[in-house]
């Protein structure tokens, strides 16, 4: 396998890490979850388009038989979104990271029974590996968990499910011969036109007025390097990697670039659980990718 499909999925972890900023960032500035989803997708729609015009324009054509597919990537995207955010907002942030760090045990289990990928040693080991390495480092044993709304809890959960439906969505619509950009171009385009009635363009219109310029950067930005880039890479990546793999990788490497990011910007300095479960990760990848290079 070549070593670039392998390093997607882990720049697309920390692209997605990196996410919590813009998103702390548009949220102090009076921006709505809905309408937080509307410009992440919508803008999205642009560096898409621009990669299938330098690529190949033939990607703009579709079979119309793969539309439901489109439809089912594209409320995956949606659902694993407004699931997240939900359980950030209503859980502490660690066990809203740990839920979401789940996806790996659904993604191996349902690509065993629709694509009969083996369930190896490996995988498990890895997995194992890193989801604990994630437990650590969110923090979630440090925390009093008394009294947690169920509601949050079950939202979490829903943010690992989609994202896990959502790689095995993509990788069946890949088989059938669509191009990476196709599938995001037109899951993104239905969501934004599903999210329409549900967004509030006074918000945008008052925070784009704070700094025309500097604001249309920040939120091209944010959508690029949060969204259209990581789920270019990771989606690129299931030609050449088990989708079981890129999801163990993905979950490995977000929650460390989360970590990172958190340091830096709002001096989130880690405990020791935190920082174990930070080498936990390391090792959980650099095993991954010895045995992985080596097939």
């Amino acid at each position: 396998m070549k070593k670039i499909y392998f390093i997607l999925p882990i720049l697309a972890g920390i692209m997605f890490g990196s996410g919590g900023v813009f998103v702390r960032t548009l949220m102090a500035n009076g921006i709505n979850s809905t309408t937080l989803l509307f410009l992440r997708f919508s803008i999205a729609i642009l560096p898409i388009t621009i990669a299938i015009l330098l690529t190949d324009k033939n990607l703009f054509k579709i079979d119309l038989r793969d539309i439901p597919l489109f439809l089912v990537c594209g409320i995956c995207i949606a659902g694993l979104n407004l699931c997240y955010n939900e359980s950030m907002g209503s859980i502490p942030l660690s066990l809203a990271a740990v839920l979401l760090s789940l996806a790996p045990i659904y993604v191996i289990i349902i690509a065993y029974f629709a694509f009969n990928e083996k369930i190896t040693s490996k995988k498990l080991i890895c997995m194992t590996l890193a989801i604990f390495g994630c437990i650590l480092m969110t923090g979630v044993l440090e925390i009093n968990l008394n009294n947690l709304p169920v509601y949050g809890i079950i939202a979490g959960i829903g943010s690992g499910i989609f994202w896990a439906i959502y790689l095995i969505a993509s990788k069946k619509s890949m088989k059938k011969g669509n191009h990476t950009f196709t599938i995001l171009l037109y899951s993104i385009t239905f969501i934004s036109i599903g999210l329409l009635p549900f967004t509030n363009f006074e918000q945008i219109t008052n925070f784009i007025s704070i700094n025309p310029i500097l604001v249309i950067i920040f939120l091209i930005m944010h959508s690029t390097l949060s969204f259209a880039l990581p789920y270019i890479f990771s989606t690129l990546s299931l030609d050449y990697v088990d989708s079981g793999i890129v999801s163990i990788l993905l979950s490995g490497v977000e929650p460390i670039a989360a970590l990172i990011f958190g340091l830096i910007f709002y001096s989130e300095i880690p405990t020791l659980l935190m920082s174990c479960g930070f080498i936990l990760n390391i090792i959980s990848m650099m095993m991954l990718s010895r045995k992985e290079e080596n097939e």
